[in-house]
This record gives C-alpha cells, structure tokens and sequence, in this order.
C-alpha cells in the first residue's frame, strides 16, 4: 500500500516533465496535420482560398496520369538518391567505425562542418559548378577530358546528385551508430570458424547492422520524396516532383484544398510504406 503513492507521484513527476513536449508536438505537429487533413475535402475558392464544402474531388482530381507521373518520377528519383546514398555511405561508415576514438570524431566533425550553411545555399552552389560554362565543364574542358560542355544543369541527374549530396550524411550517420555498436567478439567467433571476411561481412555484419541501413534509408528516402528546394533548384522546372506540385498549389495556383489533398496522399503513402517495412523487417527476425 505504501508503495501505490509512490508510484502515482512518479507518475504525476513524469506527467509535469513531458507536459512542454506533449504541448510543442500537438500545437506544432498534430494541429497542423489536422488542418491539413480537413483542408484536403474542402473546396476552392472562385479567387483562392478555400469553401466550407465538403467533398472528394481533390482525391479523385489526383489520379489525373499528369499527377501520377509526377508522383512516379519523385518515387524513381527518391529510391536512385537513397540506393547512391547507401553505396557511398555505408562503406564510408564502415571505415570510420574501424579508425580510433579520436581520428573517428574529427572525421564526424569534418562530416557535419559543411551542413552548418544553410542548405539552400549550397545546393544553388551545384549551379555553379555543373552548369553548362560552370567549374567542372571548364575543367574537364581544360584537361582535355571532353570536347564540349556536358549537359548536367536542370535533368534529373542534376536532381539525384542535389539530393544525394544533401542527405549522405542521413544515411552515415544511423550506419555508423550500428557498425560502432557492433559487438566485435562476434566478427572473431565468426573467423574462428572459418569464415573468410567476405562470409563475416555478410552473414555477420551486414545483418547486425540492417537497422541503421533501414533508419539511414527512410531518413534519405522520405525528404527525398518530398523535396522540392533541390528540384526547383538544379531541375529548373524540367523535373518537377511531387514536392513542386504541392508547393505550386499552396503558391502560385492559390489551390490550397487540392495541396492539401496531396500532401495528405503523399504522407499516407510513405507512413503506409514505412510500417510495412518494419512489418515485415519484424516477422523475418521472428522466423529467424
């Protein structure tokens, strides 16, 4: 009996202590996912705005090919950003997590100095360099490596390399975390046995550290999905994403219910994908 006071004090303790995060996430985040939601069945305005008219013909107006194509291209363009990422960031991860204590955190430190300028920036400095008379053209020029300027400014391929330079470190870092974490005895009872590096790297390594692969891959692939600083950017309007779209409604077509609805399919759509991953990431370590 003496112990049940105790308890609802720690629960009231705790209650107090998470009270401001509570507060900041339901009026920062759940209110406006909320307004969202509800703008999406709303109607537009003769002059913009919106019209407390319930209906679904935002949804319906979404499966246009026009829009579905759009959705497509930014499906394609988030998962070739998120493969490249993984490719470059798992093996730089790899080397860090094997340096010592003190090279590992200059190197992190060296990793994180260029994110401290702000990302639009940097990503309108990839202008400069992969436009057509930009430094690495007059480079290539220069060595003689190329007989005229390569088309790289406002494709696609100038998106992919936007994103991938944005969000490289997203995935470094989880992948990192992992192959840090990593219980080294086991890498040893695997060589014990017999196994040459190749085979401890994956049936070892590779698996131990597949959560930080997952949260490096959803923390690369859902921006990606839905960036549309770096699509405006470097495509030039050549390769409008998903992100554009829904910029463009809530700017220069004032369709605010129309960018609601697809920001609200957009945000189904990847939550709907990311739980069915760690659905079936959960069943295959359950059989396992």
């Amino acid at each position: 009996m003496a112990a049940e006071p105790r308890t609802k004090r720690e629960r009231l303790t705790l209650g107090v202590l998470l009270s401001p995060t509570l507060f900041w996430l339901i009026l920062f985040f759940m209110v406006p996912l909320f307004v969202i939601l509800i703008y999406g069945f709303l109607d537009r305005g003769t002059y913009g705005g919106i019209v407390w008219k319930f209906q679904l013909e935002n949804y319906i107006r979404f499966a246009d090919p026009l829009y579905l194509r759009i959705f497509w291209r930014s499906f394609v363009i988030a998962l070739a950003t998120t493969l490249i990422c993984l490719l470059m960031g798992y093996p730089m991860a790899y080397w860090m997590a094997g340096r010592s204590p003190k090279i590992r955190n200059t190197l992190l430190l060296l990793m994180m100095l260029p994110f401290w300028t702000n990302f639009v920036i940097r990503t309108y400095a990839w202008r400069f360099i992969i436009a057509r008379e930009g430094i690495l053209n007059n480079s290539l020029l220069a060595i003689g490596l190329i007989n005229e300027p390569l088309t790289l400014l406002f494709t696609d391929r100038a998106v992919i390399l936007g994103l991938v330079y944005g969000w490289v470190v997203g995935m470094v870092l989880p992948c990192y975390a992992s192959l840090v974490g990593l219980d080294r005895s086991l890498l040893e009872a695997a060589q014990d046995l017999y196994a040459n590096p190749i085979r401890t790297f994956l049936r070892v390594t590779l698996p131990l550290t597949l959560p930080g692969i997952v949260s490096g891959s959803i923390l690369v692939f859902v921006p990606s999905f839905g960036a549309f600083v770096t699509p405006d950017l470097l495509g030039g309007g050549k390769a409008d994403m998903i992100g554009n779209l829904i910029q463009q409604q809530f700017g220069s077509a004032s369709d605010w219910p129309f960018g609601a609805a697809i920001s609200t399919i957009l945000m189904v759509v990847m939550l709907g994908g990311t739980l069915l991953y760690f659905r079936s990431l959960r069943k295959e370590s359950e059989q396992g």
